[in-house]
């Protein structure tokens, strides 16, 4: 039996909630054999190359304007294209089938494993876990350049550190110190092969050690 684990964060988006350590928590609590099923306003691309790196293979469809959904499965399970489309298309239409019919929630999570929060008993993981570079041998040197972006609207953070970036000498390092997790800018970090590593703070910021390749 194929399971299906489901998450909306249209509604956390909506409010402006960052969604990416959900995201993370989530696919720490998957097994191989499970289906991840993302519903974003977007096409999330940047995910895409972080959950590659993890083994997850991806398919990105537009059903609304403001409705993606995009279907992970592991390179460990060995379900085949069409299946992962044949189970989706039927649990689609099976919940539609049973929000018709004013079936009551307990119902609903019967059919499907779904996420619109965080889930049960979630064990809170370090950012730092998720999304620094361990195979790759860290100078620790002092950095040559500090960028506190915090309070700007994007994309000015991007912006900023991308030209630190291009300042900089293959070696140098950037600190740079962010509301939340810049999840566009990794995916730029690993298009150019740059070192980095993130730190979760109290405060709900995050600091990230950026190493220029």
């Amino acid at each position: 039996m194929v399971n299906i684990v489901e998450l909306d964060v249209r509604p956390h988006l909506s409010k402006k909630i960052e969604p990416f350590q959900l995201i993370m928590d989530t696919i720490k609590e998957l097994k191989h054999e499970d289906i991840f099923v993302l519903h974003a306003p977007f096409k999330p691309t940047p995910l895409l190359g972080i959950l590659k790196l993890k083994g997850y293979s991806s398919t990105s469809e537009r059903q609304e304007s403001n409705h993606w959904v995009t279907t992970f499965v592991h390179k460990k399970n060995k379900i085949t294209a069409e299946k992962v489309s044949a189970v989706i298309q039927s649990n689609t239409t099976r919940r539609h089938e049973l929000a018709s019919t004013s079936l009551n929630n307990s119902d609903l999570d019967d059919a499907t494993s779904s996420c619109e929060g965080y889930p049960p008993e979630m064990t809170v993981i370090s950012e730092s876990d998720l999304l620094s570079t361990p195979d790759k041998t860290w100078t620790m040197q002092e950095p040559t350049i500090t960028l506190d972006n915090r309070g700007l609207e994007p994309p000015q953070p991007m912006m900023r550190t991308l030209a630190a970036l291009e300042r900089c000498q293959p070696g140098e390092v950037i600190l740079i110190h962010n509301d939340r997790v810049p999840v566009f800018l990794i995916e730029e970090l690993n298009q150019h092969g740059c070192l980095y590593a993130v730190e979760d703070q109290a405060d709900g910021t995050a600091k990230v050690r950026i190493e220029k390749g």
